[in-house]
């Protein structure tokens, strides 16, 4: 691999400008010329990375015959992408949940055994001034939908209680509308972290979540017009569970039934995550100082401590790197990184 070493210009460290030697610049050695010059360091991940991004972006315009026009359509689209992001909207979260990118790179990045709860996508309505609930408290304010109680438990796939876990969880208001897209915002609502208590169970008020269309004024919804595609989701509720050694999981329910369960826009609907609402009953409304006609939900999340999940994305990786070139290996987070020759 070559080695690039360092001159001193007006006192300040250089690249020697040299490099590798390249010549013949051309379609058919542009490829091998690009990834040789991207590999003058030591960082083996990043190597690999660059060569594969390298690879298969020239691939792509080869195989496509690529016209100029396309890509300054495309780098346009990017520079409008990138123009739309702000702290309260990522137009390229967006973009990667459009594409499936977001769901895929979950799926490998934390993969889970039969009888864990699965992942899906993060969505782009997170944040981090979500406040600290008590049980049995709401995260929506009044006059947000329908009233939902929610009874949760919280286990390993054995049914070993996790208590002291943190449920960071939320939804769309009745309008289809997350309170970050409201211009007035001036605290969280529909939002919330609940812990689990001694037997990993827990209890949040919230409401029934309704479909809604992800933000389409962008360039990211001029896409999906120009495709002929929708921009809604099914009915969901988010939720990120964390505890200290364990995996976290970044996961969401769905509606059973929804219009949009079957063409979700962003890809994160998975079987094991549909759930169908119950009435609460007279019992559970006494309890909670609720209607007997509000709804129910109970859920039995099941998660894996940090050593498994770092186990099972080692055994997957290391089956998918036998479809993968030989010179690779897997460094100590069990990802794929180039082999440096002897």
């Amino acid at each position: 691999m070559p080695s690039s070493t360092k001159v001193k210009i007006n006192d300040e460290p250089q690249i020697n400008p040299k490099g590798p030697i390249i010549t013949e610049m051309n379609e058919d050695t542009i490829t091998k010329n690009a990834i040789l010059v991207n590999s003058q360091h030591t960082n083996m991940r990043l190597l690999f990375l660059l060569q594969k991004v390298v690879q298969h972006l020239h691939d792509f315009a080869i195989e496509t015959r690529l016209t100029t026009e396309e890509w300054e359509v495309a780098i346009q689209f990017l520079t409008d992408t990138g123009k739309m992001c702000s702290d309260i909207r990522q137009e390229y979260v967006l973009l990667s949940d459009i594409l499936g990118l977001s769901v895929l790179v979950d799926a490998i990045s934390h993969p889970k055994p039969p009888n864990a709860t699965i992942g899906t996508l993060l969505g782009p309505f997170h944040t981090h001034d979500a406040e600290e609930k008590h049980q049995g408290d709401s995260i929506s304010s009044e006059g947000r939908g329908e009233p939902l109680l929610i009874e949760g438990l919280l286990t390993e796939p054995d049914g070993t209680p996790i208590p002291d876990a943190s449920i960071d969880l939320w939804h769309c208001d009745n309008k289809g509308m997350y309170d970050t897209q409201y211009a007035n915002r001036d605290h969280p609502d529909m939002r919330g972290i609940i812990k689990t208590k001694e037997d990993g169970s827990f209890v949040i008020k919230c409401s029934r979540p309704v479909p809604y269309p992800i933000p389409h004024d962008g360039p990211v919804g001029k896409l999906l017009q120009k495709i002929n595609r929708h921009p809604y989701r099914p009915s969901h509720i988010h939720f990120i569970i964390e505890k200290p050694g364990y995996d976290r999981l970044i996961t969401a329910l769905y509606a059973k039934g929804d219009p949009y369960e079957t063409s979700d826009v962003v890809f994160g609907v998975k079987d094991s995550l549909l759930y169908t609402l119950d009435k609460l009953g007279t019992e559970k409304a006494k309890k909670y100082d609720m209607n007997p006609d509000d709804w129910y939900l109970k859920w039995h999340f099941k998660i894996i401590s940090e050593e498994e999940a770092k186990k099972l994305r080692y055994e997957k990786n290391k089956e998918a790197l036998t479809r993968a070139a030989a010179n690779l290996v897997l460094n100590s987070d069990g990802v794929p990184e180039h082999c440096p020759l002897d």
